[in-house]
């Protein structure tokens, strides 16, 4: 026991010594064509690429120049963004459409359309275990799976709730966050049934969500109770809950430098220092901009990228052509 908290003090020294010394700052805003709303962003970190969700289209930017380089277009309504690399394949929710528009990652040529049985397809995971797709159904409440070698709808996951985002454990299970729940659901990727269902209380009205593989721990980010939840993946036991800012809608991990990031909605983007797989501080409140409320991780760069579009004064009406991607990194 003394061992143990020897190690944890020292954990919490060296915590603060790195804070002391770095801060993530602004780096740069990338600006990009279009209107209408946005949703998720996704690093395909092989080819080097960031792919960002808008209206009917896909934004693709060249991480190594940070410059826009193409666009997946001519959708009905953009949610998520699932990579396979092992496939060279990409694969886009269509919200409103109810389909999965199947792209190439070197062309970003589309490949396919996949109609979906589910309705309202918003997040979107791949799971290269079992090399299928999982499309999470906000309004139907299940999971559209596809077979990603083949391009054809093989099953459906009922989930039991209203659907947030889901990860793969890449063993062959898939978590996933039920909004109106307040759960986690574990799915057996390859029987396609939920296992296990996790209370995540106190957590109210989970959405994003992220894996830290080596601890087997999960990060649940909560709207209801400004809360970030640290759950043991292995049993579902809610290990601590930390304080973030309103709004929440994604959350990532950085298994080299071991923060992970909360990006609100109320324009900051919370960021905690893991000491141990049980252990959590407070490393920095980063001030973003209001509704910058999803992001993508850059685990090579360590860069953190945030869209957003400007809003009119003291409403919710969107400026036309202020959609960008704001860039922070580490100084």
């Amino acid at each position: 026991m003394y061992m143990k908290k020897l190690l944890f003090i020292l954990c919490l020294i060296m915590t603060t010594i790195v804070q002391a010394q770095k801060q993530y700052t602004f780096d740069k805003k990338i600006a990009l064509p279009g209107e209408g709303g946005y949703d998720y962003l996704s690093i395909d970190a092989i080819n080097n690429k960031l792919y960002v969700s808008h209206g009917t289209a896909v934004n693709v930017i060249d991480l190594a120049t940070e410059k826009p380089v193409g666009v997946i277009s001519d959708m009905k309504g953009v949610h998520g963004i699932a990579i396979a690399n092992d496939l060279n394949r990409g694969f886009i929710s269509d919200g409103r459409a109810n389909a999965v528009v199947v792209f190439d990652l070197k062309t970003f040529e589309k490949i396919s359309t996949i109609p979906v049985t589910g309705n309202g397809p918003d997040a979107i995971m791949y799971d290269a275990f079992t090399k299928q797709v999982f499309c999470i159904n906000g309004e139907s409440k299940n999971a559209s799976v596809i077979d990603a070698t083949t391009l054809k709808q093989t099953g459906t996951v009922d989930l039991g709730g209203g659907p947030e985002f889901a990860v793969p454990n890449g063993k062959g299970l898939v978590y996933n966050n039920l909004e109106d729940k307040n759960s986690l659901n574990v799915i057996d990727a390859h029987s396609l049934k939920v296992i296990h269902n996790y209370p995540l209380a106190p957590c109210g009205g989970p959405t994003g969500l992220a894996l830290d593989s080596k601890n087997q721990r999960l990060f649940t980010v909560c709207r209801e109770n400004k809360g970030m939840s640290v759950v043991d993946a292995a049993n579902g036991k809610v290990i601590t809950t930390l304080p973030i800012g309103a709004g929440v809608d994604a959350v990532a991990y950085d298994p080299k430098t071991k923060l992970v990031f909360c990006s609100n909605g109320d324009g900051t983007t919370t960021i905690f220092q893991q000491a141990t797989a049980d252990a959590y501080s407070l490393f920095q409140t980063l001030t973003t901009q209001t509704r910058a409320k999803t992001l993508a991780l850059d685990l090579n760069t360590h860069k953190i990228y945030l869209s957003v579009v400007d809003m009119e004064p003291g409403t919710r009406k969107a400026i036309p052509g202020t959609f960008s991607v704001l860039v922070y990194k580490m100084n």
